[in-house]
């Protein structure tokens, strides 16, 4: 979510007579809560980027800390994540891998369509964020790039 529109809302909350705000959008999560003090991070969704906000004192607190650093290559469309070209056969990228942009990473298959999936910088492989044959929304993280 945008820090400007983060802020707006924190603004709009404080000034108002509601206590507590929840919005969910495609990028994740957050909950605005007016009181005496902060409340801890509560996780809803773990695979979800989230945020927990609390208005009186203004604190931002990420429920999911462990989020990737660098650059991630996210998925251009809904579908089925493949390592592979296919059951057998050895992944296009390991942790580790040194890639090229515009190389393949990965296979994403919908409506039963095979879409090769192209690194969109050079560097090198570090994190690995979805498991083979799983469901992948747009714009879900692939791989950490560094």
């Amino acid at each position: 979510m945008d820090l400007r529109k983060l802020k707006t809302l924190i603004d709009l909350v404080s000034e108002s007579n509601v206590s507590e705000l929840e919005i969910t959008e495609a990028e994740g999560k957050v909950r605005i809560v007016k009181g005496g003090g902060a409340l801890p991070p509560q996780a809803t969704a773990p695979a979800a980027p989230a945020a927990s906000v609390a208005a009186s004192p203004v604190a931002v607190a990420p429920v999911a800390p462990d989020a990737p650093t660098g650059h991630t290559v996210k998925s251009p469309m809904v579908g089925t994540f493949y390592r592979s070209s296919s059951p057998g056969a050895k992944p296009f990228v390991e942790i580790g891998s040194q890639i090229k942009e515009g190389e393949t990473v990965c296979i994403i298959e919908a409506m039963k369509i095979l879409n090769e999936i192209e690194a969109d910088k050079s560097g090198t492989v570090t994190k690995l964020l979805c498991e083979n044959g799983q469901a992948v929304e747009y714009g879900q993280a692939l791989f950490v790039i560094e």
